[in-house]
């Protein structure tokens, strides 16, 4: 069977668009349906895409877009010879997209019959799982770069933004790792000067200047980063690791304080405690006590009101 791409377009608009417009018209509730299916095929269309795209299939994909068009178009002009060709094509060409979408179609299938249907679809893991596994990855790397003796400031934000902190360096939006983390402290690297920061699970920038302490009581032991990290932690709310270069030291700065000297444990614990524990507890009360004044709410007008 030769799939027609140059059929009558003014038959088809009258026999199937009109139609359908006026079957709205006589059912209104048609039109759900109608929204429903567009917004599951949008969805679909833009899952599929974020998932090729970048991929060695998104460069087939725009073969195929561009074979289509030209099959419309020579259909159109009633070039019946080329329109014979590519519409042959385009029969084959069902066959070799299975052949050569064949990986990843196996993939897609797997993750569906194991469950994964979040991951399938580009939809993060809980933002919670996410963040303590950043958590985890921040202690590595910073016990990493502490054994070494390499200097580092590492910025967790918080609820308030750091916008503008984040402008003053080189934007990377990259996946937390440790390896990363330590390369890009390695000393006599383009980035090592400066604080990483880390923002909606993201390493969104490195090499950002950070505006520097200038209390009188802080100890005159502590260099530039330990300032820097002061500084940032007494404008915003956010959470900073600091290695020391000159002792290996690992300290963290929070609400303008500085904890020095924290082994691994303590530095796990105290993330931990401010960047998840504080945060997702928060929002766990918020959504219970919304759910109980929602309750109330629906108990209130089911209650009979008394007679006057």
């Amino acid at each position: 069977m030769v799939i027609n791409l140059g059929m009558n377009w003014e038959n088809f608009y009258k026999d199937n668009i009109v139609s359908y417009l006026k079957s709205l018209q006589e059912s209104p509730l048609e039109l759900i349906t109608l929204i429903l299916d567009m917004t599951i095929v949008i969805f679909l269309l833009y899952c599929f895409l974020k998932v090729v795209r970048g991929s060695r299939a998104w460069q087939l994909i725009k073969g195929i877009a561009l074979l289509i068009i030209t099959t419309w178009i020579s259909g159109l002009f009633n070039l019946k010879i080329l329109n014979w060709i590519l519409t042959g094509i385009m029969n084959l060409g069902v066959i070799a997209i299975i052949v050569i979408f064949q990986p990843e179609l196996r993939r897609a299938l797997e993750q569906l019959g194991t469950n994964k249907l979040t991951r399938f679809f580009g939809i993060d893991q809980d933002v919670s799982t996410k963040t303590k596994e950043d958590i985890y990855k921040v202690v590595i790397a910073a016990t990493e770069l502490s054994k070494a003796k390499t200097g580092a400031l590492i910025v967790i934000e918080r609820d308030i933004k750091i916008q503008d902190i984040i402008a003053t360096g080189i934007p990377m939006e990259a996946e937390v790792s440790p390896q990363l983390l330590v390369n890009i402290f390695e000393p006599k690297t383009p980035l090592h000067d400066g604080a990483v920061v880390i923002s909606g699970n993201k390493i969104s920038a490195a090499a950002c200047v950070l505006p520097l302490a200038n209390d009188k009581d802080i100890a005159k032991e502590l260099g530039t980063r330990h300032r820097a990290a002061l500084g940032i932690s007494k404008e915003s709310d956010s959470i900073v690791v600091v290695v020391s270069e000159e002792t290996g030291k690992m300290s963290v700065a929070k609400d303008g304080t500085l904890i020095a000297d924290v082994r691994e444990d303590v530095l796990k614990k105290i993330l931990m405690n401010n960047v998840v524990t504080k945060r997702f507890a928060m929002e766990k009360v918020q959504r219970k006590n919304r759910l109980k004044k929602f309750k109330a709410l629906l108990k209130h007008e089911k209650e009979p009101k008394a007679d006057e």
